[in-house]
């Protein structure tokens, strides 16, 4: 029996397109607080145990919404989590936050 996952992969090269034509998503970052101070993408906000429920309570669920972790794979099992709590459009960036700077150095704030 396979399992239906609730998230769309989503390309680096998709991020960066919707991030020039300022299309309007939610960006989480789930990786620790001491990585996401170093370096994450520009509007992104840091997702823990202690910020999801203010991310629950005032976040449109129709919005679309991409979850970044290390290197793309804990993103998914968030993103598939996420989209259980009635978010419609939840994505998982491949790749992760690792693979975005190596491309998109420009594109990393702190």
């Amino acid at each position: 029996m396979t399992q239906e996952t609730a998230f769309t992969h989503l390309a680096p090269s998709t991020l960066v397109h919707w991030l020039d034509t300022a299309c309007e998503l939610t960006l989480v970052d789930i990786r620790d607080p001491l990585s996401f101070s170093q370096g994450h993408i520009p509007g992104s906000q840091h997702l823990d145990n202690t910020s999801v429920a203010g991310l629950l309570e005032r976040t449109p669920r129709e919005r679309p919404m991409v979850v970044v972790c290390y290197h793309g794979h804990s993103s998914q099992q968030a993103a598939n989590w996420l989209a259980g709590q009635g978010f419609s459009d939840v994505y998982s960036l491949d790749g992760g936050f690792t693979d975005w700077a190596a491309r998109h150095p420009d594109r990393v704030e702190s």
